[in-house]
C-alpha cells in the first residue's frame, strides 16, 4: 500500500499529498481550491471535535450558529478588520438563475441583483457582534461565551488538503466581557485549552506566544498563537486566540450597564481552531510508510486480522475474536475485526500500516491453538507474541504507551531542530540549510521584521510566552532586543 507514496526525503510535498490521498483522508473536490473530506478523515475531524467541544462546556461555553452570509456593509464597520480579509471574500451578488434564450443550459438572471451583496463568511466577528447588540443590555447578561462549528471561505490561489482550502471547517469562539482583565483572562485560557489538546489528544508540542503587530489577527488588540514543528523544518500555526478589546463593540454599538449603573462597550475575545489540524496530526507524526495516528485520536485503535486457509478455521478464529474484541470494547477501546475475503492478510496489514492504526492483532489456527496472539505497534514496527489471557489490560497499557512514546518522539524532533542564533549571517545560513524554529533578537520594528521575510522567507511565528526573558541585540540593526523571538518558515 505504501509503495506509492514518495518518500519524505524525496518530496516532502509530495508525500503528503500522496499521504492525504491514499489513506483515503480527503480529495481534491471539483470545485476548484475546496475539498472532499472522506469518511475515514472526517471520523479523525470528529474525534478532535468531541474533545475540544467538552473541553469549552467545561469552561462554560455553549454551541450556538449563525448566518453564513454576511452584510456587506457589516465587514466595512472595523477598519483593520475588512482591510486584512477583503482580497480573500467570496460575494453573492445575485439570488436567481435563468434558462439560457439560446436554450444551452441556464445564466444568472441581471433582474435579480441583490440590493445589497452579501459576503460568504471568512470569519464570524461581524455577523456575530451584531447580534451581541441585542442580547446583551447589563452586566447580568455577562459574560457571554459562545463557540460555533461551522465553515467558512476565504478564497485562495494556492490550495493544499486540510492547510490551506478555499472552503475548510473550524470552530470559531466569540465571548463577551464586563471588563478587560475578564477578556484577557478568557484570551489566554482558550490558548491553554490548545495547548493542553495539542499536547494531550494529538501528541504534539507547541510553543504559546502572542504575535506581532505585523502577523495579528485583523481588528484584534493581541492575538496569541500556538505553533507546532513539521517533520520538514516548516512551522504550521495550529491555533489562535484574539483579545479583541472593544473595537467590535464600538463597532457595532454593544453596550452595557454596569453595576455601578454607567453604560460601557463590553470587552471581547474570538478563538478558533480548525481542520489544518489534521495536516498538524499528518505532517507531525507520520513516514514513508503511511500515517501514525495517536491512539486518542485514532478512528480504529485496534484491528485484528485472521490468518486462514480453510472456511472451518475463520469460524474458529472469528469466534476467538469476538471475545477479544468484547474484552477490549469493554476497556473502551475501538476494534475492527477484518474479516473480509476479498483480500489476503498481508494486504490487509499494508492497508492499517498505511492508516495508521496503532495495533494490529493477527490471529491464526496455531495462535488458537497455543493459545497466543501476534501484536504488532504501529508506531515502532515491532512484533510480539501475547497470550489471550490479560490481552485487554495487555493493548490498554500499550495504546497509553504508544501514544507517549508519539509525543516524545515529537518532543525531541522540536527540541533538536530548534536553534538559538545571535548573527544574522548564522540566521540565514539555519534557515536555508536546516530549517526548523530560530530563536533569535529582534529589534522590535515591522521594517527589520519585513526585511527578514523578504530575505529569508522566514517570518516571526510568535513572541514565547514561557521563555525566559533575555536582553540582546537585534541580529539585523544591532539594536537593543527584550527578549527573542521565535522565527520559522510555515506554511
Amino acid at each position: 500500500m505504501s509503495k506509492g507514496l514518495t518518500s519524505r526525503k524525496e518530496n516532502y510535498s509530495q508525500w503528503y499529498n500522496d499521504l492525504v490521498i491514499k489513506a483515503d483522508l480527503a480529495e481534491y473536490s471539483s470545485v476548484r481550491g475546496c475539498m472532499v473530506i472522506k469518511p475515514y478523515g472526517y471520523a479523525i475531524w470528529e474525534k478532535m471535535q468531541s474533545v475540544l467541544d467538552k473541553m469549552f462546556k467545561d469552561t462554560g461555553h455553549s454551541n450556538a450558529y449563525f448566518p453564513l452570509f454576511i452584510p456587506k456593509s457589516f465587514l466595512s464597520r472595523e477598519a483593520a478588520h475588512v482591510e486584512g480579509f477583503a482580497k480573500e471574500c467570496a460575494v453573492v451578488t445575485h439570488y436567481r438563475l435563468k434558462n439560457s434564450p439560446s436554450g444551452n443550459g441556464i445564466e444568472v438572471d441581471e433582474t435579480a441583483r441583490l440590493e445589497e451583496e452579501l459576503i460568504i463568511r471568512p470569519t464570524s466577528e461581524t455577523i456575530i457582534w451584531n447580534t451581541y447588540k441585542n442580547w446583551i443590555q447589563s452586566y447580568r447578561d455577562l459574560p457571554l461565551l459562545i463557540n460555533q462549528w461551522a465553515n467558512v471561505v476565504r478564497w485562495e490561489m494556492r490550495t493544499r488538503l486540510f492547510l490551506r482550502t478555499t472552503e475548510f471547517l473550524w470552530q470559531e469562539g466569540h465571548t463577551a466581557h464586563a471588563t478587560k482583565e475578564e477578556a484577557i483572562e478568557e484570551t489566554l485560557k482558550i490558548l491553554d485549552i490548545y495547548s493542553s489538546f495539542a499536547r494531550d489528544w494529538m501528541a504534539l508540542p507547541v510553543v504559546r506566544g502572542t504575535k506581532t503587530e505585523v502577523e495579528r489577527f485583523a481588528g484584534a488588540v493581541e492575538t496569541y498563537s500556538i505553533e507546532a514543528l513539521m517533520q520538514d523544518g516548516k512551522a504550521l500555526q495550529s491555533g489562535t486566540s484574539h483579545f479583541l478589546g472593544q473595537n467590535f463593540a464600538k463597532a457595532f454599538d454593544v453596550t452595557f450597564l454596569n453595576r455601578e449603573g454607567r453604560l460601557e462597550h463590553v470587552w471581547a475575545t474570538s478563538w478558533g481552531v480548525s481542520t489544518r489540524l489534521m495536516g498538524a496530526l499528518i505532517m507531525a507524526h507520520s513516514d514513508d510508510r503511511g500515517l501514525i495516528l495517536p491512539p486518542k485520536l485514532a478512528p480504529i485503535q485496534v484491528v485484528i486480522v485472521p490468518i486462514y486457509k480453510k472456511t472451518e478455521d475463520l469460524e474458529l478464529i472469528s469466534r476467538k475474536a469476538a471475545g477479544i474484541k468484547k474484552k477490549l470494547e469493554q476497556e473502551g477501546i475501538t476494534v475492527r475485526y477484518d474479516d473480509r475475503d476479498t483480500n489476503k492478510p498481508g494486504w490487509k496489514f499494508a492497508e492499517y500500516e498505511l492508516k495508521g492504526v496503532p495495533v494490529r492483532l493477527a490471529l491464526g489456527p496455531r495462535d488458537i491453538e497455543n493459545n497466543t496472539v501476534e501484536i504488532a505497534r504501529r508506531d515502532t514496527l515491532e512484533k510480539s507474541l501475547h497470550p489471550f489471557d490479560g490481552i485487554e489490560n495487555l493493548v490498554s497499557d500499550m495504546l497509553e504507551e504508544i501514544q507517549s512514546n508519539i509525543y516524545k518522539k515529537a518532543v525531541d524532533f522540536k527540541e533538536k531542530n530548534t536553534f538559538r542564533v545571535d548573527t544574522y549571517e548564522e540566521f540565514r545560513e539555519i534557515i536555508e540549510k536546516k530549517g526548523g524554529f530560530v530563536l533569535a533578537h529582534w529589534d522590535g520594528t515591522n521594517e527589520t521584521e519585513e526585511k527578514i521575510s523578504s530575505e529569508t522567507k522566514a517570518t516571526i511565528r510568535c513572541i514565547p510566552l514561557d521563555s525566559e526573558k533575555e536582553e540582546g541585540l537585534c541580529i539585523v540593526t544591532g539594536k537593543p532586543s527584550a527578549q527573542r523571538v521565535l522565527f520559522a518558515r510555515a506554511y
